[in-house]
């Protein structure tokens, strides 16, 4: 059996009992010393404080048959080198890729590029009060419409009631008596009832409802973490409303706009809801390297598979713009693989960093190669659900491009390799790609620094 040392000194070390040389201090085995208080709280720019004298009833090495007590006597002295070699790495990887995403946003921030815009066309707000079959026009009797009466309350008509015909179509919305509605105005004669039109239901009420839940879901489970990670998805909005999209309308490379987004994102969201920890910083790193791979698998595979991103929705953009804007599609399609797997990779990465130390702080006797072991034990599990989440969301967000193509003629190749199914492939595949790598490459990190504790 192997013999362990006995209770520390009063100075916080212990005597090696083989060459009576002094080694650090003993750490408890849910505080392993020389990062911080405990894994999960791992500061990298933490300076540690003075060793703790031993409690002379619950130290270590008293009341257990190994030598090992569980008493509170935690090592707090000063980091071993190995935990500090490995801290510095973590700086050393880390501090360039902020420069550079922070130079890329610099290169990057929209210009003076005049963009043109959509003529605004003035929203009015009414309330239906009836709805009865109507003639498409005067005297037709087809019946093949429906008169919508619409009690305006705002506008040039507010307090006055508007006709509105809407065909019955199986694209046109239904509308019933109550229905908060919205409508267009052109501008011209407000008397004149084709001068507005009938565009939409009104919905800021019940999303409103439901963001309140939502937060409030988020800050009763998470509390100070919960309002934290709220925090950060708004800023996630500004990067993305702010930078990522005035900047590619200014004729920047979609790409290089997307990753130098994501990477701010990454930052700004990791740290401020996680913590300024080595264990965020293992999450980041994984992070990094997982949106490298995506960003090269994505332009390669789109380049091989000869995708135009000329979708409907990208054609109007485009013609909206103008020549004067050029926008690459291939690059949005580009753009929006990287910024959609963002969400999925700091799930994965935070979860895998987590899940290795709570692996060190219930047995501090794993190495790195056993922590490394248990870790990607959970990571095949949870790449395994994730994948399938990525899978199913960009499924579920082409239902009906599924639908329409299951229907249509041709046989499975045929729809397979179609321009927007194939788009959506790529998407999945490489996505996917990213998550499976990010596991190992996390794991690897987390399980590094917290052996080498």
């Amino acid at each position: 059996m192997e013999n362990r040392p006995g209770p520390a000194p009063a100075g916080g070390a212990a005597a090696d009992p083989a060459d009576g040389t002094e080694t650090g201090p003993i750490p408890h085995p849910g505080h392993p010393g020389g990062w911080g208080d405990c894994p999960g709280q791992a500061d990298l720019g933490a300076t540690p404080g003075p060793p703790a004298p031993p409690d002379p009833g619950r130290g270590h090495g008293q009341g257990h048959p190994q030598g090992h007590g569980h008493g509170h006597g935690h090592g707090h002295g000063a980091a071993s080198p190995a935990g500090r070699r490995v801290r510095r790495l973590l700086v050393a990887l880390l501090v360039p890729c902020a420069l550079a995403t922070l130079a890329g946003v610099a290169l990057l921030w929209p210009g003076a590029t005049p963009v043109p815009e959509i003529p605004p066309t003035q929203q009015v707000h009414g309330t239906v009060t009836a709805v009865q079959v109507a003639d498409c026009s005067p005297g037709a009797g087809d019946r093949r419409c429906t008169g919508v009466t619409v009690a305006l309350s705002d506008g040039p008509r507010a307090g006055r009631d508007l006709v509105q015909l809407v065909p019955n179509e199986p694209s046109t919305p239904r509308f019933a008596v109550d229905d908060p509605v919205t409508l267009s105005w052109s501008g011209a004669n407000p008397d004149d009832a084709g001068s507005y039109q009938l565009v939409d239901f009104q919905r800021g009420a019940p999303l409103g409802w439901l963001a309140a839940a939502f937060a409030l879901a988020v800050v009763v489970l998470g509390r100070l973490r919960g309002f934290a990670a709220l925090v950060s998805l708004a800023l996630s909005f500004v990067i993305l409303l702010w930078f990522v999209l005035p900047a590619i309308l200014s004729g920047g490379s979609p790409l290089a706009v997307a990753v130098t987004g994501a990477c701010l994102i990454m930052f700004v969201v990791l740290y401020l809801t996680h913590g300024f920890t080595a264990r965020t910083s293992c999450a980041v790193l994984g992070t990094l390297a997982s949106l490298a791979l995506i960003g090269v698998l994505g332009y390669l595979f789109t380049v091989t598979s000869r995708l135009t991103g000329l979708d409907d929705t990208t054609a109007t953009l485009i013609g909206t713009l103008g020549p004067g804007v050029p926008i690459d599609p291939r690059g949005l399609v580009l753009a929006g693989l990287v910024i959609g797997a963002l969400g999925a990779l700091d799930d994965v990465t935070v979860t895998q960093a987590s899940a290795v130390w709570e692996l060190g702080a219930a047995n501090p006797e794993l190495g790195v190669r056993e922590l490394f072991a248990a870790g990607m034990r959970i990571g095949r599990d949870h790449v395994a659900s994730a994948v399938n989440t990525l899978v199913l969301a960009y499924a579920g967000a082409a239902l009906p491009l599924l639908l329409l193509f299951t229907v249509a003629a041709g046989g499975v190749t045929q729809v397979l390799t179609s321009q927007d199914v194939a788009t959506e492939i790529v998407r999945t595949l490489v996505g996917s790609i990213g998550l499976v790598a990010a596991v190992p490459v996390t794991t690897g990190l987390a399980a590094l620094v917290v052996g080498r504790r």
